[in-house]
């Protein structure tokens, strides 16, 4: 069953058991209950597998024997795919019962896309995490735009966001999210702007613009506001905004500090958020919701130099657990921001790898993981790119339990577990796992 959605004040779309977005129905990657494996290998509690059409880096979702995933082709997939123009991306939809592809809906590239050199070979042209209203499946493209789908596979609309840069030149990384009868993207590098279209038709209802925004990666986040209504909230660079999601409008903004790229999605729980992220130093910052106007001095509760770069923490029981770039896992109280421990959970250090790296380009090396950590009742399931799923106690006593490898696939697994009933689905560059007990 999935964690009470009131705890939290978070709105959601699916039904009960189902994994409809990024992290699914609460944002918050996770699960009270669920009999899933603590352990699983390629002979051991693996259900099914099925090669993808190509790799990514975004998640799968689930809607009742459906799971949905997206992937990218014909451009640096392969040493020998030098060809921008033969770009294809794919929303791929897989039985949830026995792992057949029951269709692949191909999207080619509809414009000059940033090259695949330097930091864009680390994720792909696939980051963004499908979401769906139950109805329909939508997905974001980045410069080749979001689309529509309906749930045989049919392309209902295509709709342009834009094709700016930014300086990194890679690309955006938020996932979209459905508000009543918005999809909400994060087009940050594409229009420098979170865009909301009308999930009917695909045209654009609002813009939320600023400059700021090239450097913001999180995945938005509806929760109740302090009046009643809700409130759309976001972290970028340097502050928390709360936007009216009807009208995409600024209510409430707070200084946070953490300047430079912010990557991981804001944690939320009991009326607060807490923002981690931050380049060069990061940080991490807890903070009441709500209000109006400028709430930088009313809302601020702590600041503390511990946090992580790309996973997005987990929230439990007055603890927030961290997975950070340098191999390390931290819990701090969620009070107080204060470091209860810090232990290294990768043996050899932040750069340990099967293949000698973190990842494919120039970053890499130095960030072992990029997935969130997905936590199911008391334990924490943390995919490393390259060296397994690691899996810690979800207490303020650091316990591992062990790790989980697919010895067939060397491949990079840089997205965010999904849970299925008593399942888990897991995605690398190369394949789609369920993993249950036998």
């Amino acid at each position: 069953m999935v964690i009470a959605l009131a705890a939290l004040g978070v709105s959601s779309q699916g039904a009960e058991g189902d994994w409809p977005r990024l992290f699914g129905p609460t944002g918050m990657a996770a699960v009270d209950k669920a009999d899933v494996p603590v352990t699983w290998s390629d002979s051991e509690n693996l259900l099914w597998k099925v090669d993808l059409p190509g790799p990514g880096s975004s998640s799968p979702i689930v809607l009742g024997d459906k799971v949905f995933v997206t992937c990218w082709s014909g451009y640096g997939d392969k040493p020998e795919a030098t060809d921008m123009t033969k770009l294809v991306r794919h929303l791929v939809c897989v039985s949830l019962g026995d792992g057949k592809i029951l269709w692949d809906s191909e999207v080619p590239s509809t414009v000059e896309e940033d090259p695949f050199q330097g930091f864009i070979t680390e994720h792909g042209y696939a980051t963004h995490t499908p979401v769906t209203d139950g109805q329909n499946v939508y997905v974001f493209f980045g410069k080749s735009g979001a689309a529509a789908f309906d749930l045989d596979g049919k392309k209902l609309w295509q709709t342009d966001l834009g094709q700016m840069s930014g300086r990194t030149r890679w690309g955006s990384g938020g996932s979209p999210v459905v508000w009543k009868d918005l999809v909400i993207y994060n087009a940050t590098d594409e229009a420098r702007a979170i865009i909301a279209v009308d999930k009917a038709s695909g045209s654009v209802r609002w813009k939320a613009e600023g400059d700021v925004l090239t450097m913001a990666y999180g995945t938005p986040m509806i929760l109740p506001g302090s009046d009643g209504k809700e409130d759309l909230v976001m972290a970028v660079p340097g502050e928390l905004w709360g936007l009216n999601p009807e009208t995409g409008k600024l209510r409430w903004y707070a200084l946070h500090g953490l300047t430079g790229n912010v990557s991981p999605s804001v944690v939320v729980g009991d009326g607060k958020a807490f923002i981690f992220g931050g380049y060069p130093a990061t940080g991490s910052v807890g903070m009441k919701l709500g209000g109006k106007g400028d709430v930088t001095d009313a809302n601020h509760l702590w600041q503390s130099k511990s946090s992580t770069y790309v996973p997005t923490p987990s929230l439990y029981k007055g603890h927030l657990y961290v997975i950070n770039d340098q191999g390390f896992a931290i819990c701090l109280k969620a009070d107080s921001g204060e470091e209860v421990y810090r232990e290294r959970v990768m043996e050899g250090g932040s750069g340990a790898s099967k293949s000698g790296a973190g990842g494919k380009g120039r970053g890499g090396s130095g960030k072992p993981f990029y997935a969130s950590p997905l936590r199911v009742g008391n334990l924490l399931f943390c995919p490393s790119r390259r060296n397994g799923v690691f899996v810690i106690e979800a207490s303020p006593t650091y316990k591992k339990l062990g790790v989980n490898t697919f010895a067939s696939d060397t491949s990079q697994f840089n997205g965010t577990p999904a849970v299925a009933g008593d399942t888990i689905l897991l995605r690398s560059e190369k394949a789609l796992y369920r993993v249950g007990k036998k």
